[in-house]
């Protein structure tokens, strides 16, 4: 399925599941106050989201005579993209990684640990940017904005009901006399957050998905990005990164793939099944 499509399809899935457990825990009014409270949050969370970023991540601006090289394909890979030149960033950091913030193009950054210019060539430096650049061009930002505000709704709309319940107060719709629907409500509080924590994580994934194939369209070398993922994944296993989970979505590989972490629960898609899209867009193109 195009992700593109995919990822609408599951935005609308979880606010359609925002509407159903709003309307069944919190009633109108809750819904309404629990939308208001997650939307303030991730909208000042998005507004600062390359400062909250860099910030967390410990990176330090870099500059053209520091890592000429580094600013080139930069610079280049953005031309290509027809995006203005993000800010360059450096994490003192061996582990190989990177990641893209910014609310917008106009107010970019991209980051990069010193482990990453050391184990990759140009070539693969190339593929792991255009991926980098394609998170800032595609608004990924923007979307993940959209899906925290809507899954950090249902999560206060149920923990609401739970303080409700814990006060003898009453949740929606439901009746006092009805059992059954006592017991829906007591399910939805525990399941809601539980999927709706599930379909963020998957448009996270298909996100990586886009951004690998715009990523690939830009340097013109999908194989490069696939050796650049391989090798990526094999050395965040030997050098796990010391990262605040909450940044970990972030980044081009999961710098948390030391921990043992379903593949269901993971932001991230498999590094096999991505090296396989890569190199059939590579018989594609070539």
């Amino acid at each position: 399925m195009n992700n593109v499509l995919k990822t609408f399809i599951l935005l609308a899935g979880l606010t359609g599941l925002f509407m159903v457990v709003g309307r069944m825990l919190g009633g109108q009014h809750g819904m309404m106050i629990a939308f208001v409270i997650a939307a303030a949050i991730n909208l000042v969370t998005y507004w600062f989201s390359d400062k909250f970023a860099l910030k967390m991540s410990r990176a330090r601006p870099v500059s053209e005579q520091e890592a000429p090289q580094l600013h080139a394909i930069v610079a280049s890979l953005a031309q290509r993209a027809g995006l203005p030149k993000p800010r360059v960033y450096i994490i003192h950091s061996q582990t190989p990684n990177a990641f893209a913030t910014g609310r917008n193009p106009s107010h970019a950054a991209v980051a990069v640990t010193e482990g990453l210019l050391q184990l990759l060539n140009r070539k693969e430096l190339e593929g792991v940017l255009a991926h980098e650049l394609s998170h800032i061009k595609n608004r990924d930002i923007l979307i993940s904005s959209i899906a925290a505000v809507i899954a950090g709704a249902i999560s206060y709309i149920a923990s609401m009901a739970q303080w409700a319940m814990l006060f003898g107060g009453s949740l929606g719709g439901s009746s006092d006399d009805d059992d059954g629907g006592g017991i829906g409500v007591l399910l939805m509080m525990i399941i809601a957050p539980f999927a709706a924590m599930l379909i963020q994580m998957a448009i996270s994934r298909s996100r990586e998905f886009l951004a690998d194939a715009t990523g690939a369209k830009i340097c013109s070398c999908p194989e490069y990005l696939a050796g650049a993922l391989k090798k990526l994944e094999e050395w965040n296993h030997k050098i796990p990164m010391d990262v605040n989970p909450a940044t970990a979505q972030m980044y081009i590989v999961n710098p948390l793939t030391a921990s043992s972490i379903a593949k269901i629960f993971s932001t991230h898609p498999p590094i096999e099944e991505r090296v396989q899209r890569l190199m059939a867009m590579a018989t594609q193109m070539h």
